[in-house]
């Protein structure tokens, strides 16, 4: 399936327009919120309803950082396919994301950032950039103050180390026998979440295999000292976990050559089959860039040739996350949210008053309900026994749906008038069984498995880039335990371990932590919509500090923004950053469910919303507001600029949805509580 993408670089800053602000003054009131905001929930909705492809769905295009764009590069030329086409395409994008000090950022508005500004480096230099260049040395330059190619993140050594600028010795060491390990022994690969997972496995064949493809220029002016470029580093304590786990990689390295030939082309095996199996129907894996990658590098390690099916899929699913601007530039997704979009588009139309039996709202549930995934995927492995039925986040994924996609689905599809309304109930009856099932033990939901919480994973050498393992958070729980209050099932005993959970999970500021979205707005945004309509009052005193922490935080323009330093900094950070259109929203969501419609903040906020509205009913968002893993992969969802603002504008000018037919929403619900009820969990 060919995706359309939203066109927009995200390099603009956001823009207040002057016709969308006609009234000079500082009264919100005065300037007649209630009509501008209708009037502004028109332009959006036009602007969404413009966007729907053919085939019913939205997608807006994935931004993350240049990492992508330098891996695509690197990938290509280890295969001996990179072409001249794309290697211009590709240096046009990564020169025009260069920070004025020479480095590269792994967001917007962000510090540079070690291994992202190497990678950037190393592929302009394979397009030809020469090293003396004024951009690169200063790209060099920095590189040598920081430390260097050795105070960089695994996964960038092992990309060097595929072309001999970085010894494979030096690397922490991945055995393909992981792949055998039961799934009750520490550190078996189900231990891991899922796209770490992905990840691991086709490296542990990297990793045994070492290739060095020679390298077409040495890369001196990025070591500290080119004649020791690997300096040793002190081991941690040994009665630390670090410590522990560093000297076990040791004891690793040098079992290496004791592992018999046999045993290891065995795992190695076994581990490709496992790669294979999880192949998706478009090529891809896990519909995410980097296992795609390692998959192909492991596969053609082991003598796939590269017009081999299996090879030349993967390759062909990975040329359909580029993007081809209009300049010339190419930029590379690292996944695509086709079914993230069109959930929270649907959402976000029916909300803002679209009629239910909408013929575009149709055929977006259409849509919708043929991607549902009805057969088992590696989940079962915790749930062997639990029927399918979730939603994945991207075109193809059957292997890994998304627990959070499918809480939204749910409520999407429940906004909507189906011309087949028992197939409907039934899709929505599969999507609950199966969230309930995949509750955790501690009553809360993590994003792909059940009670993935090793903290072993965590710990390993190999693991320092991002969270490897995918624990209950308080944004998914709070979107699964929204659909089960809307599916009649508020005082199911599953749902009520569910809220007491989030209640508990509330920071003393009044705030909600969010694993993916940022930060703490978009924990905040999700669990007060969900509290109050799991029955929750809006006077309970978790609800009143949530509002009054949205209060406090409220920027003097009218929005609300965070930068994605709260993950690391956050008390200097929470809740802090320019103004933007989706977090503005996620807290006017919050403020709205809580039943603060008539405040001030509320006020305030809608008319920075209608006010930075450029002309054809869509927001400027050049700021990254959602995430892969906390502060270390971030993303920008072009999309969320468009549907999270009118969600809010919409349940402004029309109300919170499901509150006004009450009984309506329970009788829909039948169909799913039965069905519940009667498979269990």
């Amino acid at each position: 399936m060919t995706a359309t993408t939203d066109g927009s670089t995200g390099a603009a800053s956001p823009s207040r327009l002057t016709a969308a602000s006609e009234h000079d003054t500082d009264s919100p009131e005065a300037a007649g919120v209630p009509d501008i905001a209708a009037r502004a929930v028109r332009r959006a909705t036009d602007f969404l309803l413009s966007r729907q492809s053919d085939e019913g769905w939205w997608k807006g295009d994935l931004e993350t950082n240049v990492t992508m764009d330098a891996e695509d590069l690197l990938l290509r030329q280890f295969l001996g396919i990179l072409d001249e086409d794309t290697t211009r395409a590709a240096a046009l994008f990564i020169r025009g994301e260069q920070r004025e000090d020479g480095t590269w950022a792994s967001f917007y508005g962000g510090p540079g950032e070690l291994s992202t500004t190497i990678e950037a480096y190393v592929a302009l230099r394979l397009a030809g950039d020469a090293p003396d260049a004024e951009h690169m040395a200063k790209a060099s330059a920095w590189i040598r103050e920081q430390g260097g190619i050795a105070a960089s993140r695994v996964f960038t050594r092992i990309w060097l180390a595929l072309f001999g600028w970085w010894k494979w010795e030096d690397l922490p060491e991945l055995p393909p026998e992981l792949i055998w390990f039961p799934t009750w022994v520490p550190l078996n690969i189900y231990d891991f979440g899922c796209w770490a997972r992905q990840t691991i496995v086709p490296l542990t064949i990297v990793s045994a295999k070492r290739p060095v493809r020679p390298a077409p220029f040495p890369l001196d002016e990025l070591h500290t000292d080119p004649a020791n470029p690997s300096p040793p580093r002190p081991l941690a304590p040994a009665n630390t976990w670090d410590g522990a786990f560093q000297r076990l990689d040791k004891g690793l390295h040098a079992l290496r050559k004791a592992v018999p030939r046999r045993l290891r082309r065995a795992a190695m095996n076994t581990a490709a089959r496992w790669i294979i199996e999880r192949q998706e129907n478009d090529g891809c894996w896990g519909g995410i860039q980097p296992p795609a990658v390692y998959s192909v590098i492991a596969l053609h390690l082991l003598g796939y040739d590269l017009n081999h099916p299996v090879v030349r899929a993967g390759l062909e699913s990975l040329d359909r996350f580029a993007v081809w601007r209009e300049d010339g530039a190419r930029m590379i997704e690292a996944c695509q949210s086709p079914v993230w979009d069109t959930c929270l588009a649907t959402i976000a139309l029916a909300d803002a008053g679209v009629p239910a039996d909408h013929p575009q709202l149709v055929k977006a549930a259409d849509w919708m309900l043929g991607e549902q995934v009805v057969r088992p995927g590696d989940w079962s492995v915790r749930r062997p026994h639990l029927p399918p039925g979730g939603w994945a986040f991207e075109f193809h994924n059957d292997n890994y749906p998304d627990i959070d996609d499918t809480a939204e689905v749910v409520l999407a599809l429940r906004r909507v008038k189906h011309h087949d309304p028992e197939r409907l109930d039934n899709a929505i009856g599969r999507g609950v069984r199966w969230n309930l099932g995949m509750q955790s033990k501690n009553g809360a939901w993590g994003a792909f498995d059940v009670d993935n919480t090793s903290p072993f994973p965590n710990r390993l050498p190999f693991c320092d880039f991002g969270e490897v393992i995918d624990p209950p958070s308080a944004d998914v729980t709070a979107h699964v335990v929204e659909m089960l209050a809307v599916e009649g099932l508020a005082q199911d005993p599953r749902t009520r371990r569910g809220v007491e959970w989030l209640l508990a999970e509330q920071e003393p500021d009044g705030s909600w932590f969010g694993r993916w979205g940022v930060n703490y707005l978009y924990g905040t945004g999700s669990v007060v919509p969900a509290l109050t309509a799991a029955g929750i009052p809006t006077s309970h005193p978790a609800i009143r500090r949530a509002v009054a922490w949205l209060e406090k935080v409220q920027n003097e323009d009218g929005g609300w923004g965070e930068d994605l330093r709260s993950y690391r900094h956050a008390r200097e950070w929470s809740g802090k950053g320019a103004s933007t259109a989706s977090q503005t929203a996620w807290a006017l969501m919050a403020l709205l469910a809580a039943g603060e419609r008539d405040s001030e903040a509320v006020a305030r906020g809608v008319a920075w919303l209608a006010n930075t509205q450029k002309e054809d009913g869509s927001w400027d968002e050049p700021y990254f507001t959602g995430t892969g893993f906390p502060w270390d992969f971030s993303i920008n969802y072009h999309l969320y600029r468009q549907v999270f603002p009118l969600t809010a504008l919409g349940r402004y000018v029309h109300g919170e949805p499901f509150t006004a037919k009450p009984a309506e929403a329970t009788a829909a619900a039948g169909s799913a509580q039965a069905l519940a009820d009667a498979k269990g969990s």
